[in-house]
């Protein structure tokens, strides 16, 4: 703790914009990608790096995607990963539907490998 007497709280900045704003400080290059309803995510075009703007319910990666990684938060209500509208059985780490873990999705060849950020 840098003065543990002049504390300034983490309470003006959600923890998703906290994530974003600790990438970018980190060199990583992120943009955000907006729900089409509550929680649920089509992305039809771009690729690069993306952070899902809210917690994850189902995240499809449309036609128009071919490799992308996004780094994303599940709702508790996680349902999972889709390509081209149909859902896969993803690789790599198990997600937990906890509202704060941040995982990435990365998507290339088609499957989609699962990575827990951090600890």
């Amino acid at each position: 703790m840098i003065n543990e007497k002049r504390i300034v709280p983490v309470t003006k900045v959600d923890l998703l914009t906290l994530y974003g704003n600790i990438m970018k400080l980190a060199g990583t290059t992120v943009s955000d990608v907006q729900a089409a309803e509550p929680g649920v995510f089509v992305v039809s075009s771009g690729s690069g790096n993306k952070i899902a703007a809210e917690p994850v319910k189902s995240f499809d990666f449309a036609s128009g995607v071919s490799s992308m990684t996004v780094y994303f938060v599940p709702a508790f209500d996680y349902e999972g990963f889709k390509v081209q509208g149909t859902a896969v059985t993803t690789l790599g780490a198990t997600v937990a539907a906890d509202g704060a873990t941040l995982y990435t999705a990365t998507l290339s060849s088609g499957d989609v490998t699962i990575a827990k950020v951090g600890f």
